[in-house]
This record gives structure tokens, sequence and C-alpha cells, in this order.
């Protein structure tokens, strides 16, 4: 089984997209972890603010069918294929680590995100304080504590998980 990390985000109906999304990736992976939830600022448009985390999870699939998996719970919930990359969403999915993989293709791992999005990086932190980046070889608590915290900004959330 591979561990997988995996940044959710929403600013359409957050609250309905993140609990729909934990649901479907609760029937798809195994012992999901959940970060808090975090509202930041949309980054790279201007637009209503987002909620972000980060889910810890088990499986067997390989790594091309897990992105697939990711896209279809996306599109299941509103996301529009082919969509462009700074705007509003509904639900937002991205591999952020496989185990310990570097890799290009299918996809980039560990993704670059991860140093650069305090909406990634905290909460990955914060589930993961310990598991260190694949390239960097630092814990992401201490990338975290090093990270320029006024790039960006965020914060933590009360987030009512019944449905």
């Amino acid at each position: 089984m591979a561990k997988i990390y995996i940044s959710l985000g929403s600013n359409i109906e957050p609250i309905r997209h993140l609990k729909a999304a934990l649901i479907d990736l609760d029937y798809h992976f195994d012992e999901l972890q959940l970060s808090s939830v975090f509202e930041s600022e949309a980054v790279g448009f201007d637009g209503t603010n987002f909620l972000n985390m980060v889910v810890a999870a088990e499986t067997a699939m390989p790594i091309e069918t897990v992105v697939a998996t990711f896209k279809k719970i996306e599109q299941d919930h509103g996301r529009v294929k082919g969509a462009k990359k700074f705007a509003a969403r509904t639900l937002d999915l991205d591999l952020l680590l496989y185990d310990d993989v570097v890799c290009q293709a299918p996809i980039e791992l560990p993704r670059a995100e991860i140093l650069y999005n305090a909406f990634v990086l905290w909460p990955l932190a914060e589930i993961a304080p310990q598991l260190t980046h694949p390239v960097t070889h630092e814990p992401y608590q201490i990338l975290w504590d090093e990270y320029e915290k006024t790039q960006q900004h965020l914060w933590p959330i009360e987030f009512d998980w019944s449905v």
C-alpha cells in the first residue's frame, strides 16, 4: 500500500463540496487522515476565499489510477474539464505525494506547490510534521516554520463535518 497526500480546495459552495469529496475519498481510499480546514484568499486571480485541507490516505492503486479517480470525483462535483487554472472551482483535488516517488510523468511528484503555497504546506505540516520532502529532505514542519508567512493569508477555521 502506498501512502498518498491529497490537497483539497473549493471556493464554490466549499462546505458542501469538501464534505462530498471526503465521502468519495473514503469510498476509494483507506485510512483517511484529515488536516484542519483552512480559509485562504484566492491565489492568482480575484475571487472569493477558498477552503483548503490536506488528506492522507493509503492505496494500492498506481499513480495514474489515483489521478484519474481524482478527476472523476472533481467532475462528479461540477468541475469543468479544461477550465482555466486560476479561476473559481467547485472542487480541486491534487496528488501531492505518493510515498517518496519523484517523477515528472504521469504527473509531477512531489507536487511543486507544496513548497510555495501556504494553503498546501501548513495543512501538510499539520498531519505529517516529521515526514520529509523527497527532494529537499526537510521535514514538512521545518519547511512550514521557515516559510515566509506574509506571502499568503490563511487561517484555520472551525468546520462542522456532520452531513
